[in-house]
């Protein structure tokens, strides 16, 4: 018989206290925090840049996307991503772990925007934030550009 429960694997963070939870296809690696060279920007999300291995790299304040805020400790990591469409750095409190959700843990994000928010995971006495990561990360390298 065929696994009729679709599963995924996350990477969990913590942001501002709480957990949010990403994609691992969409994640290149994750680095200790270092502090982003400054650059002028309309978009107050944007940090700054780093080289990494030759490339450049936009890195955003992703606390200020989600409404949180976000203080650099010795704890705070940067996750490189891919958007599809390009390559982004978010900073983050802390990477917690890599987590296999079920979809029977999943709900529906009630009142969230769902540009930012796919879907709220029960998992055991905790909730995880799904982030929708298409948009989200669009909408960085849109206002980027």
């Amino acid at each position: 018989m065929s696994d009729e429960n679709n599963s995924r694997q996350v990477v969990v963070f913590t942001l501002d206290g709480d957990q949010y939870a990403l994609p691992i296809q969409q994640i290149q690696e994750i680095i200790r925090y270092t502090a982003p060279r400054s650059i002028a920007s309309a978009d107050p999300s944007v940090r700054g840049v780093l080289s990494l291995r030759g490339r450049i790299i936009p890195v955003y304040d992703l606390a200020a996307r989600l409404s949180a805020t976000t203080e650099i400790t010795v704890d705070s990591q940067i996750i490189i991503i891919d958007t599809g469409s390009e390559t982004v750095g978010v900073i983050v409190d802390g990477v917690d772990e890599v987590l296999t959700i079920d979809d029977s843990q999943v709900e529906d994000a009630p009142g969230a925007d769902s540009t930012v928010i796919e879907a709220i995971a029960k998992v055991d006495d905790r909730l995880v934030v799904l982030l929708n990561p298409t948009s989200v990360f669009d909408s960085f390298v849109g206002e980027a550009a």
